[in-house]
């Protein structure tokens, strides 16, 4: 699946596999299959937009996320950054991509070194990639870093314990934009914090990428959430891209089985037509990626499921302008 628009898309994702060997026995070790955590994904991100990735847990997503950032290395495909091919990029090519792609990660208690103050932990990137030519201009950096996602400079010589859930991730935050990245793999930023402080971290989310134009690929599986900050949504399952749309097209015309079901349980706040409304309620549980189904991989939990779901596997098709579906029915 490619971009309509070339010069504007930032990364490009071109049957992108990532299978994990499984072996057995302690001595002679025997592989007796891969878990097909990604199977062959393709999408693009524009620039300055923010690309929501939803599924269920174990649906593939943060391994998503690792491959275009070189966490983890793919299978096969490709993946473009910037029109450039960074797939198997050596280690030093992978310390220069570092300075345009970062990571906001999932829990703000665990990934901040409790041993370090935050000025420390927000500045190492500056370090690592000498970004500061003296102390004066480092501790300058670090304390606009911390006022941008709405903290007092003076904090800079606490230690992670004496924040908050919320200021800790606004310390992630912070250390993400210390290299002035262009694209950020935000993997459920917000899944561990309270509801009310979601909404803020959102909103800051989202004002830090008017200010500084950043392209996000925001990982969730809370609908409501990526409703509210993304552009276009993919939803994935099992290792595949189930649909891909804009943000309102997809909300209103949902076409696969799965997003359906995803959308009828996100809750309405309106109680007549939360009442009203069909609830889908999936039969079975999430398939083993090392044993995926034959055919379509969703056509176990499918109530749609026809004769040649069990057999042949979808491929995605472009419905509507921007609107693409992997399923046989279309």
């Amino acid at each position: 699946m490619m971009s309509k628009s070339k010069n504007n898309t930032l990364i490009e994702v071109q049957n992108l596999k990532v299978h994990f060997p499984v072996s057995v026995g302690n001595i002679f070790k025997r592989r007796i299959g891969d878990i097909k955590a990604v199977d062959g994904i393709s999408f693009y991100i524009k620039r300055g937009e923010t690309l929501g990735l939803v599924g269920e847990t174990g649906s593939g997503k943060t391994t998503t996320g690792n491959a275009i950032l070189q966490l983890e290395p793919p299978t096969g495909g490709k993946i473009f950054f910037e029109g450039e091919d960074i797939t198997g990029i050596g280690k030093k090519e992978i310390r220069k991509l570092r300075r345009r792609m970062q990571m906001i990660f999932q829990d703000p208690f665990s990934s901040l070194d409790p041993r370090m103050k935050v000025v420390d932990i927000i500045g190492e990137p500056i370090v690592v990639h000498n970004m500061a030519g003296s102390r004066a201009e480092y501790r300058d950096r670090t304390a606009e870093l911390l006022r941008v996602v709405g903290l007092d400079p003076s904090m800079g010589d606490r230690y992670p314990h004496e924040f908050s859930g919320g200021q800790r991730q606004r310390i992630g935050v912070a250390r993400a934009l210390a290299v002035r990245p262009s694209f950020i793999v935000c993997d459920e930023p917000v899944s561990a914090l309270d509801v009310s402080i979601q909404a803020q971290i959102i909103n800051l989310l989202e004002e830090l990428q008017e200010q500084f134009n950043l392209t996000y690929l925001f990982i969730a599986h809370d609908l409501a959430v990526v409703r509210h900050i993304s552009d276009r949504i993919a939803v994935m399952y099992l290792g595949k891209l189930a649909e891909i749309a804009s943000r309102i097209e997809l909300y209103h015309n949902p076409l696969h089985p799965y997003t359906r079901a995803l959308l009828s349980a996100v809750p309405i706040p309106n109680p007549t037509v939360e009442a009203q409304r069909e609830h889908i309620i999936l039969k079975g549980e999430v398939p083993s990626p090392l044993h995926p189904p034959q055919g379509c991989h969703f056509h176990p939990r499918c109530e749609s499921a026809m004769e040649d779901c069990f057999i042949h596997e979808p491929e995605m098709k472009e419905i509507s302008p921007g609107h693409f579906v992997t399923c046989l029915r279309y």
